[in-house]
């Protein structure tokens, strides 16, 4: 890691307000470390960022933000890596606007291993996070690290899906390293900070702002091997995501769902656009060519679940997999309301189906 003195003037550079990530890589490119940007002469910074940014970088005073920086990167498993440093991820060396600072709470390790990256609707039906979770899992089986956004719905469930298997995982925050956004999602930040990694390029205490998330996208996806969108509506963030890996060089993956569903409308417009259509976690592990794992393994219904699907086989296929109401189901059955009543009870304790507001139901796929 960068020495407390070299950091220091890293920090310097980066919280300078109006010193934004551009003009931090032309003094970069221009002069080489900070420490040589702050020992340059007031004419050559000016020929490089011209007058006003130089006042600016000259003049401001946060050394108060830059202490505080200092000693949050002191604390048990809390870094501050730089693009000088050897553990800077080398994929966001590949992206044109690769953040001057990273703040990781976590393994740093994980960031120069091979990723994919998981996103989704932040409002997902229960098949799009079942989904989410046994994807993640098995592609952390196959020595994958997953990494996603931290948010509700799919980026929560991709996460929790890679953290069952023992699996490595990275979020992506659009706050503070210090601040968790989502509020709801503490815990599973608190278990991924200590068995994977949380990474912001954002400064300590910065808020909820909602410009920083699209921003945050692009680290998601410019990490990656490659993006895998589960669901998502036509005006969803991860279609902002998939674009970017694309722009990026990365593939994208697609799961398809219903043509009825919203949340399916936008995993179809990726397809349309050349996205890989994936049905399962080895589709995805083909098309990359990933193989350094032998672990993987096709995922596949339980014993438990086989043995429901023989003594429920009748009713599932009735339902297809788009959500149904009671009356529809009597009328495709022939059963009465109280005994598919029973029946959807078992099948929705087993895991098999959803129930839905609106007294509809939602078989739920087991790949």
């Amino acid at each position: 890691m960068t020495g407390t003195e070299s950091l220091s003037a890293w920090l310097r550079l980066t919280l300078t307000p109006g010193i934004g990530g551009e003009t931090q890589r032309k003094l970069l490119a221009a002069f080489g470390l900070p420490d040589a940007v702050f020992t340059a002469s007031y004419s050559a910074l000016r020929g490089v960022i011209g007058d006003k940014a130089v006042r600016l970088l000259l003049d401001t005073n946060n050394e108060t933000a830059v202490a505080n920086a200092v000693a949050w990167s002191q604390g048990d498993s809390q870094h501050i890596i730089t693009l000088a440093d050897p553990e800077y991820p080398q994929t966001l060396l590949e992206i044109p606007d690769p953040p001057t600072i990273l703040y990781v709470r976590g393994d740093v390790g994980l960031l120069n291993r091979p990723i994919l990256s998981m996103v989704g609707s932040r409002n997902p039906t229960p098949q799009g996070i079942q989904n989410a979770e046994r994807f993640a899992g098995a592609l952390a089986e196959a020595g994958l690290v997953i990494a996603s956004g931290l948010a509700l719905g799919i980026d929560a469930a991709a996460h929790r899906g890679a953290l069952a298997v023992n699996g490595g995982t990275v979020a992506f925050i659009g706050t503070g390293i210090d601040r968790i956004y989502p509020a709801r999602n503490c815990d599973l930040a608190r278990e991924i900070g200590s068995r994977g990694a949380i990474v912001s390029e954002f400064p300590i205490g910065t808020p909820v702002i909602a410009a920083n998330f699209p921003r945050r996208n692009r680290l998601i996806s410019g990490i990656s091997l490659g993006v895998l969108v589960v669901e998502a509506a036509i005006e969803s963030g991860s279609l902002i995501t998939a674009r970017l890996a694309g722009e990026q060089g990365r593939d994208v993956f697609a799961i398809p769902g219903s043509i009825h569903s919203p949340q399916s409308k936008g995993c179809h417009k990726l397809i349309k656009q050349g996205a890989k259509l994936v049905e399962s976690a080895e589709d995805v592990i083909e098309e990359m060519n990933w193989s350094s794992s032998p672990t993987a393994q096709p995922e596949s219904a339980s014993p438990s679940m086989t043995a429901s699907l023989s003594a429920h086989q009748e009713l599932l296929p009735l339902m297809g997999f788009d959500p149904c109401g009671l009356d529809e189901l009597v009328a495709r059955s022939g059963l009465t309301a109280d005994v598919l009543s029973v029946m959807l009870l078992h099948l929705e304790l087993e895991g098999h189906i959803a129930s839905l507001p609106g007294n509809r139901y939602q078989r739920l796929q087991n790949h």
